[in-house]
């Protein structure tokens, strides 16, 4: 199968989540994901969470990049999108806990809920976050996530922050 593969390089600025966004958004309606398909709905707001902790909390560039699945295809109906966020800050994803009042603080949680895989590693002298997400055929139930039943872990407050 075919995939294509896109990046962004993306400006120290919280602003920049927004254009993020829409990028993301481009380059898989371009790759024959819908935008009413709940994979895509789900990237996008991973990619806000992990664009918004690399340059909030490295106050440097990042770069995000889109590992897509060719054309729409028989072949492509369960393939994988795979989501990277490099940043310039060599420091592990530290958990912590976010209170009920906590603006902030529940970006790899929402991460760790959402997506099927996700990790890191240490890149040069910086780290890469990753996460992917299965694109399951028309029909096909996604697993349940926090909370929902089925054997999903529950939060409550516990969050990770990548620092």
């Amino acid at each position: 199968m075919q995939v294509l593969q896109v990046q962004l390089e993306v400006r120290p600025d919280p602003s920049e989540v927004g254009r993020a966004r829409r990028w993301a958004r481009s380059r898989l309606a371009g790759s024959g994901i819908r935008a009413d398909e709940p994979l895509a709905e789900t990237l996008v707001l991973l990619v806000s969470e992990l664009v918004t902790n690399a340059v909030v909390h490295t106050g440097r560039s990042a770069v995000l990049r889109l590992v897509l699945p060719g054309a729409v295809t028989e072949e492509t109906q369960e393939a994988t999108v795979r989501l990277e966020v490099d940043d310039a800050s060599d420091r592990a994803p530290v958990p912590r806990c976010a209170g009920g009042e906590s603006t902030g603080g529940r970006g790899l949680a929402l991460v760790d809920g959402l997506a099927d895989r996700w990790g890191w590693s240490r890149e040069g002298a910086g780290k890469r976050i990753w996460c992917e997400l299965d694109r399951r055929a028309a029909g096909e139930e996604a697993p349940p996530v926090c909370g929902s039943g089925g054997g999903a872990v529950a939060y409550e407050g516990f969050a990770y922050e990548v620092v």
